[in-house]
């Protein structure tokens, strides 16, 4: 099982670091943060660039604490947050499968990163060789709720998009 663990928790940590390296730096055939900054923008979040600085940072934080098992309740819970913005600002309007656009890819990435902060990081992790114990229902569901409301407050604050404001 601790294997199991270990395996999700690189690969989905990874994803997510290798995503917000796209948006920061342009790796990986990202478009780095200045086209970032321009998206975000056109969705409502503005500064465009501090939003994308910030969801970059916030990525490449996440997902390296979640691989490396280390506070995984806030790599779960930033996880959570990342990805229901994305889902609900940029593809729920594709509907649920991502080959239309839809959030389907968001919702594994944000589910399994708090799945693991209910079963915990497993043994070969940070918390576990640091005596850490940050897991079980009530951590998951702490951050899940803590999840759920930084992504709820990003949400609140976006503006209207550009293109919505042209057309009224």
């Amino acid at each position: 099982m601790d294997f199991g663990i270990l395996l999700l928790r690189s690969v989905v940590g990874l994803t997510m670091a290798a995503h917000g390296a796209q948006k920061l730096f342009a790796w990986f055939g990202g478009p780095g943060l200045d086209k970032v900054a321009l998206g975000f923008e056109q969705l409502g979040f503005v500064p465009g660039r501090r939003h994308a600085r910030l969801a970059g940072l916030a990525e490449v934080g996440a997902g390296l604490l979640l691989a490396l098992g280390l506070f995984t309740p806030a790599a779960g819970a930033l996880i959570l947050a990342l990805m229901l913005v994305a889902a609900l600002s940029v593809h729920a309007k594709g509907g649920f499968f991502l080959t239309s656009g839809g959030y389907e890819y968001n919702l594994v990435l944000g589910i399994a990163g708090i799945s693991l902060v209910f079963t915990g990081p497993g043994r070969f992790s940070l918390d576990a060789l640091l005596g850490l114990s940050f897991t079980g229902l009530s951590w998951g569901l702490a951050a899940a709720i803590v999840g759920l409301a930084g992504g709820a407050v990003q949400l609140a604050g976006r503006r209207q998009p550009a293109a919505a404001q042209a057309s009224s």
